[in-house]
C-alpha cells in the first residue's frame, strides 16, 4: 500500500472534523513543497485505511483539492499534485484579485463589518461543503446491521443466488415497495444491480439503438445522458417547470423521468401529467424508465405515488437505490421490470456480472428489512433530515432572501435554488463564496442546454452550526458582490 505521512494529529487539534484536518494537511504539504508537482497521491481506499477515515470523506477531500486547483484527477491513473507552475499561477491569481480595485472595495466592506461587529471569514477557517454527501457513518445503526450479518453467518448461508441477486432480498424489496410505494410487483420482476446507474446503463444498452431518439428531462441527471450517448442515442431535451416535465408528443420510444421528485429541481409531477406520459407511451409503443432516486425521505405532504402504480400496460421500469440510506460499502440498486423484459435483462447482466458481488450483504440487508430495522432506520433519518431541512430553509430565508429563490418541496436531500441576478453577478458571488471556504453544486452541470444560474444545496450531512456558519459566509459573499458592483 502506498504510504503518505502527514502530521494529522496536529491538524485534528485545529479542526473539528477529520476530513477538514486531512484537507488542510494535504494543502499545506503541497504549499510547502513536501508534495511536489506530479506526485501521485494514494488511492482513497489506501488513505482511508491509513488515517482511519471513511473512503467517502477522503473522496470529498480530493474533490475539494481538485476544485481548488491543487490536484488533477485522471480516469484509470489516479490523482496527482498539480505541477508547481500551475499552483504558483493559482496563488498569483488570488493575490491579483486582492490587489485589484474589486479587492480594495472588498477590503472596505470588511472594514465596515469589523466596525459593526460582523466577523469576516479567516483564510484558515474550515471549508463548509453544501454539495450533497452520502449519509454520515454516525447516522447508520451499525449494531443492528452487525446483528443481521451475524444472523446470516449463523444460518449456514451459502452463495447460491443467480444473476438476479439474492432471492430473499428481492422478496423483501417487493414487500417494501408494496407498503411504502403501492407498487404491486412480484419478486421475480426485481433485478439487483451494483448501484442504480449500472441498471440504467444496462437498460440503455438493451433499449436504445444507434441514432434512436431518447427523451430526457432538462435539467436532469448527467449520468443518464452519458449512458444514452454511449449507446449512440439522440437526446431530446424535455422542458421542466415548477410542476416537473412538460408532456409533449415526442417522436421517441424511450423516456427517462423522475416524477416523484424531479432531479434536480425537486418538482412533483401532477396526476394529469403522469397520465399524459402514460398515454404518450401507449401511443408511441414506448418504454418509460422511472428513476425514484431519493424520495424515501419525506417530511410533509401526502406520499406521492410512483408512475409505476398507474402503469396498466407494463411500460414503466421502476429504478430504485439504497445509496442514500445504507453505508458506502453497500452499493446496491434495483429495477422493477415488466415481465417481458426480465429474461433479456438477466441475459445481458450475465455477460457483465455472472456472479453478483456482495451476496452476503444482500442477504443481510434482507434480514435487516424483514426484521423492521430498515424502516426504523428510515424513520430516524427522516426525522433528523426533516429538522435540518427546516433549519436550512429558515436560515436561508432570513439571511439570503435577495440572492436566491428556493424551490421548496416535501422531500429529498438537497434544495434547488435559482439565482436572482444575472450570470455575471452569479459568477462573482460564486468566486467570493469559494474564497470564503463555501462550496456548493452549480446546477449548470445538470443542464442539456444553457439556462439561468441555479444551485443545488445539500444539507442533510451538515450540523446546524455548520449550516449557520456556511449561510453567514454566503451572506458576506453576497454583500461583497453587491457592494463591489452597484
Amino acid at each position: 500500500m502506498m504510504e503518505l505521512w502527514l502530521p494529522i494529529d496536529t491538524y485534528e487539534l485545529q479542526h473539528r472534523y477529520k476530513y477538514e484536518a486531512l484537507y488542510h494537511a494535504l494543502r499545506d504539504a503541497i504549499h510547502a513543497g513536501t508534495l511536489t508537482g506530479g506526485t501521485k497521491l494514494p488511492s482513497t481506499r489506501e488513505l482511508a485505511q491509513q488515517y482511519d477515515i471513511s473512503r467517502g470523506s477522503v473522496a470529498q477531500v480530493y474533490d475539494m483539492l481538485l476544485a481548488d486547483g491543487y490536484v488533477r484527477a485522471y480516469r484509470g491513473r489516479g490523482t496527482f499534485v498539480t505541477e508547481t507552475l500551475s499552483i504558483q499561477e493559482h496563488v498569483k491569481q488570488e493575490a491579483t484579485l486582492r490587489l485589484s480595485p474589486w479587492g480594495e472595495r472588498v477590503q472596505m466592506l470588511n472594514t465596515h463589518h469589523e466596525l459593526h461587529g460582523i466577523q469576516n471569514h479567516s483564510p484558515n477557517a474550515s471549508v463548509i461543503n453544501f454539495r450533497v454527501q452520502r449519509m454520515p457513518a454516525e447516522h447508520f445503526p451499525l449494531a443492528e446491521w452487525k446483528s443481521a450479518l451475524a444472523a446470516v453467518h449463523r444460518s449456514g448461508w451459502r452463495e447460491t443466488s443467480g444473476v438476479a441477486g439474492d432471492p430473499e432480498l428481492r422478496e423483501a424489496i417487493a414487500s417494501h415497495l408494496r407498503w411504502t410505494r403501492g407498487i404491486q410487483a412480484d419478486a421475480s420482476q426485481i433485478v439487483l444491480f451494483s448501484g442504480s446507474m449500472q441498471g440504467i446503463t444496462l437498460l440503455s444498452q438493451l433499449l436504445i439503438t444507434e441514432g434512436a431518439s431518447v427523451v430526457m428531462e432538462n435539467p436532469g441527471y448527467p449520468g443518464i445522458a452519458h449512458a444514452v450517448q454511449s449507446c449512440g442515442g439522440h437526446i431530446i431535451p424535455a422542458d421542466i417547470d415548477h410542476e416537473g416535465i412538460i408532456p409533449q408528443t415526442w417522436e421517441a420510444q424511450t423516456l427517462f423521468v423522475t416524477p416523484t421528485r424531479q432531479f434536480p429541481t425537486g418538482a412533483v409531477l401532477g396526476l394529469d401529467r403522469r397520465r399524459s406520459l402514460l398515454t404518450w407511451a401507449s401511443t408511441q409503443n414506448a418504454v418509460i424508465i422511472e428513476d425514484d432516486y431519493d424520495s424515501e425521505f419525506r417530511w410533509g405532504g401526502r406520499p406521492i405515488e410512483p408512475l409505476k402504480v398507474l402503469d396498466h400496460e407494463q411500460r414503466v421500469i421502476y429504478v430504485g437505490s439504497f445509496s442514500q440510506t445504507m453505508t458506502a460499502s453497500i452499493r446496491l440498486g434495483y429495477a422493477v421490470l415488466p415481465p417481458s423484459l426480465v429474461q433479456p435483462v438477466l441475459a445481458a447482466k450475465a455477460l457483465y456480472e455472472p456472479v453478483p458481488p456482495g451476496l452476503l450483504e444482500q442477504r443481510a440487508l434482507a434480514k435487516f428489512m424483514t426484521r423492521g430495522g430498515y424502516l426504523r432506520h428510515l424513520r430516524r433519518l427522516t426525522r433528523l433530515y426533516g429538522e435540518r431541512h427546516a433549519y436550512f430553509v429558515r436560515e436561508m430565508e432570513l439571511l439570503m432572501p435577495e440572492a436566491f429563490t428556493m424551490q421548496l418541496g416535501d422531500a429529498g436531500l438537497h434544495i434547488y435554488a435559482t439565482w436572482n441576478g444575472d450570470m455575471d453577478s452569479y459568477q462573482r458571488f460564486k468566486l467570493l463564496a469559494q474564497e470564503g471556504g463555501i462550496w456548493f453544486r452549480d446546477a449548470e452541470r445538470y443542464r442539456l442546454t444553457p439556462g439561468h444560474p441555479a444551485v443545488c444545496f445539500g444539507f442533510a450531512h451538515l450540523e446546524k452550526e455548520e449550516m449557520t456558519e456556511g449561510i453567514r459566509r454566503m451572506r458576506l459573499a453576497w454583500e461583497k458582490c453587491t457592494f463591489s458592483f452597484p
